[in-house]
């Protein structure tokens, strides 16, 4: 296979030596002495790799790397960083690169990094190339790209799989498409929400009792170990389960057999275990509250989950996906959702996450009644007064124009432009002042993104803008980076 190998670094010793290493590979190459040019290569060229300078002429590899694996080909990233440099070789992956070199490493162990990742990467990519069931797992957005990949993963093996991610973010939809893709899809999926359950009973839930094991338990009843044997297991929020409780159920994980309370003999059980938590189980195993053993145990896949104010992008088909599902759920005739309305959710940051946004649009179903399309006014007010103040924010109504010669001066808004807004009907006060803030703000997050050339963290930076905030504008003003 051919693959593609893009150097992005000033120094040219450095670039000569790799291209020469995937020359003998007889893999493709290019090579950008600053980071401008690598971007526009990557946006020109697909690249299965990507070898990347920390510190370059024109800015940091570091923080362009989200750009850099969300770009054509989702390509990996090795970055090279300085020798003896402990900080820039963490950060790097905890950014996602897949691995690290230091200026200075041996011929054999630069090889040795780029044949192991594009491997990786070859492997990882017939993984992809299974077509995924996810009917209700709805995200195509850069932030959903390493759950999919991830997921794809999962679903061919049988190893246990950790979920994280904050409360509200489709950990259990996540678990149950697993499920779906994975060789038990046929087997039953049972799920225990380890939160709601009193300690006192969380073994019983698990493991099963039989009758007259303790007072009151009349019947014999089987635990969910018993109930998943030949399908799956999610624990919900397994970071509340009892620490006795994880020594019992870590024999289970690793033998495949248990026994029910008040039973004297062992029964066996093969089932898969998915697990999920909005909470730190590293830090808890620190602490002494987690089992560092079962917390290994349990991470052999592990998937984090973005939440909702990170993609954004995602928000229309979610909102079309559930409002499609709860007309269907209390027998509503169909609904259509406005442009106005999804516009509006997009300026929302949704601290519930996917949860919330499900809630909404259930309320704002109720409120619509009989009405066939979905507009603003429908939407919970404090839904819509927290999104109408993030759409318009009084010191953004004051911008002033940027001179288009690119300097730093700031000019008023020209004459002319004004005067062009009441050819024809007379404008109403709200609808001329809407018109203004929108020429006003196409014109400054352009010369605001020629500015930075192109980074976006800069571009936060100048303008005093979130991500969040600076993504939805962009999208509204048709602006790309």
């Amino acid at each position: 296979m051919m693959f593609r190998i893009l150097i992005i670094d000033d120094d040219p010793n450095i670039s000569n030596i790799i291209s020469q290493l995937a020359d003998d590979s007889g893999y493709e190459h290019h090579t950008a002495s600053n980071l401008t040019d690598g971007l526009v290569l990557l946006q020109t060229h697909a690249f299965d790799l990507v070898f990347l300078d920390v510190r370059l002429p024109d800015g940091s590899g570091l923080n362009a790397l989200p750009r850099i694996r969300a770009s054509k080909e989702q390509p990996d990233v090795i970055i090279i960083t300085g020798a003896g440099d402990p900080d820039g070789a963490e950060l790097a992956i905890q950014n996602g690169a897949w691995d690290y070199i230091e200026k200075g490493s041996s011929l054999k162990q630069i090889t040795f990094s780029m044949e192991r990742a594009l491997k990786f990467r070859e492997r990882n990519k017939e993984w992809s190339q299974r077509v995924i069931k996810r009917d209700a797992l709805i995200g195509d957005s850069p932030a959903m790209h390493p759950v999919l990949e991830n997921l794809s993963v999962a679903a061919t093996g049988d190893a246990s799989v950790l979920i994280t991610g904050e409360t509200g973010t489709g950990k259990e939809v996540v678990a149950r498409t697993v499920h779906e893709n994975s060789n038990r899809a046929n087997g039953p999926f049972v799920v225990l929400d380890c939160a709601s359950i009193p300690e006192n009973l969380v073994e019983g839930e698990l493991f099963g009792h039989i009758k007259g094991s303790f007072t009151g338990a009349t019947t014999s009843q089987k635990g969910v170990i018993e109930q998943a044997d030949g399908g799956t297991l999610f624990l919900d929020e397994v970071g509340e389960l009892p620490l006795p409780t994880q020594s019992a159920f870590l024999r289970v994980l690793q033998e495949k057999r248990y026994r029910p309370i008040g039973s004297t003999s062992e029964k066996t059980s093969n089932f898969r275990l998915v697990a999920a938590t909005n909470r730190n189980l590293e830090k808890m195993c620190e602490e002494g509250t987690f089992r560092t053993d079962l917390y290994y145990r349990l991470k052999s896949c592990s998937m984090e989950l973005p939440p909702l104010h990170n993609r954004l992008e995602d928000v229309p088909a979610l909102a079309e996906f559930h409002t499609e599902r709860l007309c269907s759920k209390y027998s509503t005739p169909a609904k259509k959702l406005s442009d106005e309305l999804v516009t509006m959710l997009m300026h929302y940051e949704w601290p519930g996450n996917v949860r919330e946004l499900v809630q909404t649009l259930e309320r704002t179903i109720m409120r619509a009644k009989g009405e066939p399309i979905l507009y603003p006014e429908h939407l919970p007010v404090d839904i819509r007064a927290r999104a109408a103040g993030k759409m318009l924010r009084p010191q953004e109504e004051e911008l002033l124009l940027t001179n288009q010669d690119d300097s730093n001066i700031l000019k008023p808004v020209p004459a002319d432009v004004i005067s062009s807004l009441f050819s024809g009907e007379f404008p109403s006060f709200k609808t001329f002042r809407t018109t203004c803030v929108a020429q006003i703000e196409k014109v400054y997050l352009e010369n605001l993104i020629r500015q930075a050339n192109g980074s976006i963290k800069e571009a936060c930076k100048l303008s005093g803008l979130s991500r969040t905030r600076l993504y939805v504008l962009m999208k509204e003003h048709n602006i790309s980076k």
